[in-house]
């Protein structure tokens, strides 16, 4: 595994829960893979993650991309996502992929999706997010 900035970031609470780890990074291209846990507990009526949690492990695979692409210099504020919902999301393991498509001087734009361990394309999402210094950011 290639290291990254991230080795370097203790993992905050809402990750954890969501069962985020890092899978694999090319940094020099802004580009993450994330797998997370689709617990039982995160499911709807329906039996299926329900989409507040899938939003939350976009939203904590996109940021991460950001993260990685400026050696851990930059932290995200996320300012809008959009999210596409395409598949229901069975319990088991999913995996975030996120790529950074433009990173400005004050906002990044980044692309991210959701897939279920079979390949299947779960949603989708794009953000725009504010940069900050994460020394200013995290403490």
């Amino acid at each position: 595994m290639i290291r990254t900035a991230l080795d370097d970031l203790a993992a905050p609470p809402s990750s954890i829960l969501l069962g985020w780890h890092l899978l694999d990074a090319r940094p020099k291209d802004g580009w993450v893979r994330i797998g997370f846990d689709g617990r039982g507990e995160f499911c709807n009526p329906a039996g299926f993650v329900q989409g507040g949690i899938l939003s939350a492990m976009l939203d904590d695979t996109m940021g991460p991309a950001v993260f990685v692409m400026t050696e851990g210099k930059l932290y995200t504020a996320t300012i809008t996502m959009t999210v596409n919902f395409l598949a229901p999301a069975k319990p088991g393991p999913i995996v975030g992929e996120a790529n950074v498509t433009q990173l400005g001087k004050t906002i990044a734009f980044v692309e991210g999706r959701l897939m279920a361990e079979d390949g299947t394309l779960l949603a989708t999402a794009t953000t725009s997010a504010r940069l900050v210094e994460t020394a200013k950011a995290i403490r």
